[in-house]
């Protein structure tokens, strides 16, 4: 084989090894749900900084150094439903680290179309409830529809805003999000929202693909490192108090109100 050969073969693998990485997650134009600039109209200006040069998969908007990753949309409904999600998420393993013992109230924050929801609800009861909550309305339409297809009633549709989540105040055990706070417009004003959300012993339960290990075939912007969401939370008075690692791609954080001296 020429030289040139070898350059040409060597290009066609390089382009075809990015778009497979690329292709991981669908986040083309298209796919992606807008966002807003501003997050209050108290918004603090050095809270968020806006770059003009960016990541063209991210928001431009930064928060702590971190890039603010674009919103998957609704045509991404496919992705959140993919069948080898089983495999890749192990769900059973995500729902057993909330410690749920029936009766409890938990929100699935960034619900998407149900996949953690509608795991979640017989695990809470009757006596309990899950609230499943997102900004877009076709994936509310989705959640209504699987609910009445399943016939499930202790689950609970909530509209969210992008710097309110909507939650009852102090009316929480759980709240869960699964690859979604990488996503949040407003990351501090929405988990100022889920602390007071959260009931004094709440836990807070992160999913979120490890940033940690650049083999992993995500983009980076849709990747968290246990550094960075402990230096996010800490600044909405959270502390991790345990991660685990079982996962085969993912780190499963849970962190707690600090406690008041």
């Amino acid at each position: 084989m020429s030289r040139l050969q070898r350059c040409a073969a060597f290009a066609i693998f390089f382009v075809a090894f990015v778009a497979a990485r690329a292709a991981v997650i669908p986040l083309a134009a298209a796919n992606a749900a807008p966002q807003s600039a501003s997050c209050s109209d108290s918004d603090q200006p050095e809270r968020y900084e806006v770059r003009v040069v960016h990541d063209p998969g991210g928001t431009g908007k930064f928060y702590m150094g971190r890039e603010i990753a674009n919103i998957m949309g609704p045509s991404g409904i496919s992705w959140l439903d993919r069948p080898t999600r089983d495999a890749e998420q192990r769900p059973a393993e995500v729902i057993d680290a909330l410690g749920l013992h029936g009766g409890e109230i938990v929100a699935d924050l960034g619900a998407g179309s149900g996949y953690f929801t509608f795991r979640i609800a017989p695990k809470v009861g009757k006596t309990g409830k899950v609230l499943a909550v997102d900004v877009q309305d076709e994936m509310l339409d989705a959640l209504r529809r699987h609910a009445a297809e399943q016939k499930i009633t202790n689950v609970e549709v909530i509209k969210g805003g992008e710097s309110d989540p909507k939650l009852p105040p102090n009316g929480v055990d759980v709240v869960l999000m699964v690859d979604v706070y990488h996503e949040l417009s407003c990351p501090y004003e929405v988990m100022t929202k889920v602390a007071t959300a959260l009931k004094p012993n709440g836990r807070m339960v992160f999913v979120e693909y490890r940033k940690e290990d650049p083999k992993i075939p995500i983009r980076e912007l849709h990747k968290m490192s246990l550094e960075q969401l402990q230096k996010e939370m800490s600044a909405v008075g959270f502390t991790l108090v345990r991660s685990i690692e079982t996962l085969p791609v993912q780190h499963i954080a849970i962190f707690e109100k600090k406690k008041k001296q």
